[in-house]
């Protein structure tokens, strides 16, 4: 089976590089976007290879890699009243929101920032870099994936 390639966002100060590092695994709750759930859900496959990009700080870039560690499932947090991602909605029997786990690979010496990003022609197809693109999950081609670790040059 072919892989296909992703990149994940994250604000820092939510979730960082450095915490996925010190956990080694975790369970990618919390994302609430139907498109994003549903890539997670239909597409991603346990060794997907993961770009692990910092949004919402400076410089916004690829921190890391990671790779899917674990197939889609309900994700947890739906189901905890109070939480935060808590959804009155969602059941057991139906969950409504779906994630995968992810496991750190590593994380780079210096970020990828999205300004040497988009200074790559060969980049400007690539989701992360269109006008109004805000999922927080979305597919990469296995060349764009090869370019942003070219440019990490560790």
């Amino acid at each position: 089976m072919a892989k296909n390639y992703w990149l994940v966002k994250s604000e820092p100060e939510v979730y960082s590089i450095a915490d996925l590092e010190a956990e080694g695994v975790t369970e990618w709750w919390g994302v609430r976007n139907y498109r994003a759930r549903n890539l997670m859900r239909d597409d991603m496959q346990v060794g997907d290879p993961v770009l692990f990009y910092h949004s919402n700080c400076e410089p916004l870039g690829v921190y890391g890699v990671a790779e899917v560690a674990a197939p889609a499932h309900p994700d947890s947090k739906q189901f905890e009243v109070g939480h935060r991602y808590y959804d009155p909605k969602a059941t057991r029997e139906e969950p409504r929101w779906w994630c995968v786990d992810l496991r750190h690979l590593r994380t780079l010496k210096e970020p990828v920032t999205r300004e040497a990003l988009k200074e790559l022609p060969q980049l400007s197809d690539m989701w992360l870099l269109k006008r109004g693109m805000r999922l927080s999950v979305q597919p990469v081609t296995k060349k764009e994936f090869e370019t942003v670790l070219g440019l990490a040059g560790d």
